[in-house]
């Protein structure tokens, strides 16, 4: 059978391919893969221990069962719907905070909280040039509407959106918009918070700094 391994980030780079086809015999598991990976690449292997896998688009953990057609994607460290308009989205043009807040907007809104992050000129001592954003498209939308989800379960009543933008941005330009509506403005301002938290800590968008004096891909958003 035949799987394709799609690589992101620091694994793409350091490959120099998006995916490849890899061809496995009947009854392999995702470990096996992983196996196979580390032995033919040198980057793989310095990164396995801290890479999460999904198999379409599904977190799996090393004994998941591989089929013939199945897209396998390692992910490395983080940089940390309804009808009509999805709430989640990632875009490669500028994000519009007003189109974000529309999504969660409502008569049953007693406030609405939003987080607007952008990227600044300095981080960790050095001058930044601009960043590169990479995301898992598809997968990370999924994911930050089950963020969504969890948010309206624990604060009943809230609503959150979220964007994220891909690509090159310049330093000031918006990176990621959260908004938050609920009935009272504590649930929004918490269903906020926990939105850019668990974003960057779960979601498989990756964040590369390019500075003055060189680059590195960031492993949790700052």
């Amino acid at each position: 059978m035949q799987v394709t391994v799609k690589w992101f980030g620091p694994l793409r780079e350091a490959t120099g391919t998006k995916e490849l086809g890899v061809r496995l015999p009947e009854g392999a598991r995702l470990g096996d893969l992983a196996a196979l990976l580390a032995r033919e690449h040198e980057a793989f292997a310095a990164l396995a221990p801290r890479l999460r896998a999904a198999v379409n688009q599904d977190v799996a953990e090393a004994d998941r069962p591989l089929a013939d057609g199945d897209e396998v994607a390692f992910l490395p460290p983080v940089a940390g719907g309804q009808d009509g308009e999805p709430r989640c989205t990632l875009s490669e043009r500028p994000l519009d905070v007003g189109a974000v807040v529309a999504r969660v907007s409502g008569p049953g809104a007693g406030g609405i909280v939003t987080f607007v992050g952008t990227v600044r000129d300095e981080s960790r001592g050095h001058r930044i040039r601009h960043l590169e954003y990479e995301a898992y498209a598809g997968m990370a939308e999924r994911e930050m509407e089950k963020i969504a989800d969890e948010a309206a379960a624990q604060w009943p009543g809230a609503r959150v959106a979220m964007a994220h933008r891909t690509g090159r941005l310049a330093i000031g330009e918006i990176a990621v918009v959260i908004a938050a509506a609920a009935p009272h403005r504590a649930e929004a301002f918490a269903a906020a918070r926990f939105a850019i938290d668990t974003l960057k800590q779960r979601v498989p968008i990756w964040k590369k700094e390019v500075a003055v004096d060189g680059e590195s891909w960031v492993e949790e958003h700052a």
